[in-house]
Order: structure tokens, then sequence, then C-alpha cells
């Protein structure tokens, strides 16, 4: 029988590069891939565990699914993914609309389980995580001009609030000549942007080499044809070396855009943490950046609220974040994790407390990024266009400082043509809109 079988991806960019890989071994055994759950005999969720809001969004992705299965609309549902990695012993036990539980390092085998479980065996398959294939073929979820390059899986920073290496593992660095041909096949398929992903991109080649090798690989990325954008994300600090500082600023391909999440500048809170530097050290670092790659944008994430901040603690972030002007800002209330260092840590802050902390640098940010688009307005920006609004009546594309999903975009008439979907244009900025640039084709 022709199974039809569809998937529910949810959390990060890496775990979506998962469920592609996913999408493509189930295609080769024979499944008919379908994008609508409802018109699937089974449904994959593949699911985020990182912190309670994710968590949530998969459990009740999983219960609404339930009611498709009582309903026999169809017939079985697998869960993979963090959370059902992290809660390997407990999640069939929670949720009996489970089929099959599977972690990580099962999603080679996950075929067989889906076939399994439709025909109604119910199965948990844990394997160690380090059997999570990190190379193989991939069935672009993305738009056809954009794609995530996953060059690495797993982390060893230990941030004491992060639940990440338990769940995915040690980090472990893909080889690089099997990264470098997998761009080329993005790249012979229309892929125009690449956006470079790990848990930790500057600890890229570490264990291969004994060395940083981001800044080789983002070389011999930039060597290959068709590519016009690289985007390097989840940069940690530390790593951040003058080497690759040089190669951001020296190659045009790769975009002008960085991504560091700081989660906060205040030297104790980021001991406790089990991160590195204070504010000055972190200054330092942003000014190096701006001052060698000219018009960079930054984007980084704080977190509010971890246990012990003070008041003075948190207006010296407030203070920081504005002072920075950072382009690109997201900050979030601590998320008390279990089995994290962190959640057994004295002098847990109060929940509203966290949130109307992290609400104050958000309304903050607000008017910095304000001040970033009124600092466009005259200028010509190159967008890569994403589709046609209707409502607004114009079109819309992100421009070099618009990270796909995360970011806002840029939005533009065109008065004499139609550009293509996917398609690279120049847009004069004339005015913004909730802190999204507005323009005409040029």
């Amino acid at each position: 029988m022709n199974y039809k079988v569809g998937i529910v991806s949810l959390g990060c960019a890496k775990n979506q590069v998962d469920a592609e890989m996913l999408l493509f071994t189930l295609k080769n055994k024979g499944f008919t891939i379908v994008n609508d759950p409802a018109q699937a005999d089974a449904v994959i969720v593949n699911t985020c565990g990182f912190i309670d809001s994710a968590k949530q969004e998969s459990i009740d992705e999983i219960i609404e699914l339930g009611k498709l299965k009582r309903e026999g609309t169809i017939k079985a549902i697998i869960v993979t993914g963090c959370l059902a990695e992290r809660y390997q012993n407990e999640i069939t036990k929670q949720l009996y609309e489970i089929d099959a539980a599977i972690g990580i390092g099962a999603n080679e085998q996950i075929a067989d389980i889906v076939l399994e479980a439709l025909k109604g065996k119910k199965a948990e398959v844990f394997p160690d995580k380090v059997c999570l294939p990190l190379e193989g073929g991939r069935i672009q979820s993305t738009p056809s001009y954009t794609a995530y390059l996953k060059i690495a899986e797993g982390c060893d920073n230990r941030c004491t609030y992060c639940a990440i290496p338990m769940i995915r593992g040690r980090f472990r660095s893909r080889k690089p000549e099997n990264i470098i041909e997998e761009a080329k096949t993005l790249a012979k398929n229309g892929v125009k942007e690449i956006n470079v992903i790990a848990q930790d991109t500057t600890r890229y080649g570490e264990d291969l080499f004994g060395e940083p090798y981001l800044a080789k690989l983002l070389r011999q990325l930039c060597q290959i044809d068709g590519l016009e954008w690289i985007r390097v994300l989840y940069c940690y600090p530390d790593r951040l070396t003058d080497e690759l500082i040089d190669t951001i600023a020296e190659e045009d391909k790769i975009v002008k855009y960085i991504d560091l999440p700081l989660q906060h500048c205040n030297g104790e809170i980021l001991k406790r943490m089990n991160r590195h530097g204070d504010r000055e050290v972190l200054t330092e670092l942003l000014n190096k950046i701006r001052t060698k790659i000219p018009n960079v944008v930054l984007r980084s994430t704080f977190i509010t609220g971890f246990p012990g901040e003070t008041d003075e603690q948190f207006e010296e972030l407030a203070q920081f974040a504005k002072d920075m002007k950072f382009q690109r800002l997201g900050c979030f209330a601590y998320s008390q994790e279990e089995d994290t260092p962190a959640a057994l840590m004295p002098n847990q802050v109060d929940e509203e407390i966290k949130q109307k902390r992290a609400d104050i640098i958000m309304e903050q940010q607000q008017n910095i990024m304000a001040e970033y688009c009124e600092s466009l307005i005259g200028s010509d920006v190159k967008v890569l266009v994403e589709g046609y609004d209707k409502l607004a009546e114009c079109y819309f594309g992100r421009s070099y400082a618009d990270s796909p999903e995360v970011d806002g975009c840029v939005f533009f008439t065109c008065p004499d043509e139609k550009p293509e979907i996917g398609s690279f244009v120049n847009v004069k900025i004339t005015d913004y809109t909730c802190c999204d640039p507005v323009g005409e084709m040029v």
C-alpha cells in the first residue's frame, strides 16, 4: 500500500533540516509526502523542547492531531525531535495520542517505525544521540531560492540555563567536503541564499582539526557559482576571531550580518550562566566588529530574570542594549528548565518581574529599530523578492539585514514591472512602517 505521510516541524531551523532529511528518507522508501496533515495516513511531529513555550506548542500540536486521529482522518502519530528525546520515559504516558515516540538517534529508522505504527504497533525507540545522521539527502521545505546549511550538531558550551547539550549531545562537526558538496547541490537547484547554522557555528571544526575552521569553510562556500548571499547564524562571542571577522568583511557573498546571542552583559550574571566576559569586553568586541565591517547589522538575544538578577544588573543590561543599538534584538524572560544547573540556583526571579524586564527592553528596542529604518530613507537597498502582499498591494522581500523567519522585511512598489519571486532587485527606501522599510523598486 502506498501510504501518505505528513510532517509538522516545530522550533528552530536546525530542527527543520532534520525534518527535511526525514522526508527524504521516507520518500526513498516509497511513501508519498503530503503537505496537509489531514490528507496523511501518518503524521510525524518533529518537536521542540528548548523552553516552556516551545514545549507547550509541541504538546498542543500533538493534541490537535489526536482529534484528527479519533475522527479517523489519520491513522498514526509519530513524535520525534527534542521533546521526545528529552522526555523519552514520559511522553507516551502523558500523551496517549502518540503511536510512536523516537529519539533523534532513530531518525534513520523512521520509515520502519512509521510502517509499524500504521500496523497498530506502539513503539518507543531511543538509540544514542550520536546515531543522528549528519549526512544524507534532503527534501527542501524552504522556498526554492533560500536554504539552511547545518554544519554541526550538538553543543559543548554547557550554559547553565540550557538543556540543549543533554538533548542533542556533544558538538560534532560535519566534514567540510560534505558541506561544500551539499552547498553546490543546493546552488544547482536554484538556491541563492544559504544560511549557515549550528548550535554554535563559531566552534565548527575544532573537533576535526583542533582549531576553528569556520572562516576557511566560508571562503570555500564563497567560491560556489550561483550563491549570492551567505549568512552566518548563532555565533558565540568568545569564538568570533579576527580571522572570522576579516573573512566576513572581505568576502562579498557573505552578508554583513552577524547573529551574536550575548544573553547578558553583566559579568557576574554571565559567570553564573557559564559564559564569559562583561560589559566592557563585549562593548570592545562589538566596536571592533563595527569598525572592521562597515554597515554591519548585529543581531543578539538577551535573557532577563536569570536567577539572582538584581534591579541594578537589569538596568545595566537595558543601558547596554540602548548604547549598542543592535539593529536586531530579541529578549526573553528566563525559563527555568528542569535538570539544568540554573534551575537549582537560589534567588529565582518572580515570573511577572522577569517578563516586565523583557518587555522594557523590547519597548526600548522598538525605538532603536525605528531609528535604524529612518537612517535607511533615501538609500538603495538590495532586496531578495519573496512575495506579493495583496492587502498592502505591494511586494515584499528581505535585505541583507533580514534573516529569514526571525527578522522583518522590506515592502516595495513596482510601477513598471513585476519582479520574479526569488530574484534580487534594488529598492529606494522612502519610509518605514512598524520598523519595516518601505520603498520603490528602481
